[in-house]
């Protein structure tokens, strides 16, 4: 347990240090939401009405922006070598990037959302399931992104071929996401998108670590 949660602070050391840590995501986030207004006009029943699809889609393109950093730096340093044949199995060791990558993320973007909801006129029945469902389904977005990350981690430049493995795995939770806070808003009940959302994050938690450490094998081997 030691060596996993040493695993995770170092993950979180490094993403302060490079590349602006949980920042860049939010930049990203706040940026996209401030552009729609100006794209879509001054129709704010317009933008209440699509802001739980749009929030959700800026959250899954936001947490894409740090993923190919998951394992590239450690594929070339070395450190993906050590991580292999230390004492923690390197499912585990995917589990804890994985964590450290959503505690960068996911999280912030969760607990940013609400501000970004207010600008985009959502109604307020809508806060509390946004936050929720983000909370809920965002680990998603690291768990299937670690999958890309591992297949790609030898590659130079392999943003792109990440972005075309992952994005397809992310449409669903932003279904079920959306869907959850468009039922919230609109009063309806929305128990089953949400339970297929906390499903899917059931089911990534436990195929991720294992898909993405038999990538990482195939990688080393």
């Amino acid at each position: 347990m030691s060596a996993f949660l040493a695993l995770v602070r170092r993950d979180l050391s490094l993403a302060f240090r490079v590349g602006g840590g949980p920042f860049l995501g939010l930049a990203f986030f706040l940026t996209v939401t401030a552009l729609l207004p100006l794209g879509v006009g001054a129709r704010l029943n317009l933008l209440g009405e699509a802001a739980a699809g749009f929030l959700w889609v800026s959250a899954a393109l936001a947490a894409l922006l740090s993923l190919d950093r998951l394992f590239q730096a450690d594929a070339e340093d070395g450190s993906l070598e050590q991580l292999a044949l230390g004492d923690l199995p390197l499912e585990a060791a995917v589990l804890a990037k994985c964590l450290a990558h959503w505690l960068t993320t996911g999280l912030p973007l969760a607990l940013a959302a609400p501000v970004l909801a207010l600008m985009l006129n959502m109604p307020a029945g809508g806060y509390g399931a946004l936050v929720l469902s983000l909370l809920v389904g965002s680990p998603v977005f690291s768990l299937a992104g670690a999958i890309g990350a591992a297949l790609t981690a030898g590659l130079r430049r392999g943003g792109l071929l990440l972005s075309l493995l992952v994005l397809p795995l992310f449409v669903p939770v932003v279904i079920f996401g959306a869907g959850t806070v468009t039922a919230a808003i609109n009063g309806a009940e929305g128990d089953a998108a949400f339970l297929l959302l906390a499903a899917s994050s059931l089911f990534a938690l436990v195929l991720a670590p294992l898909a993405g450490a038999a990538a990482l094998r195939i990688h080393l081997s």
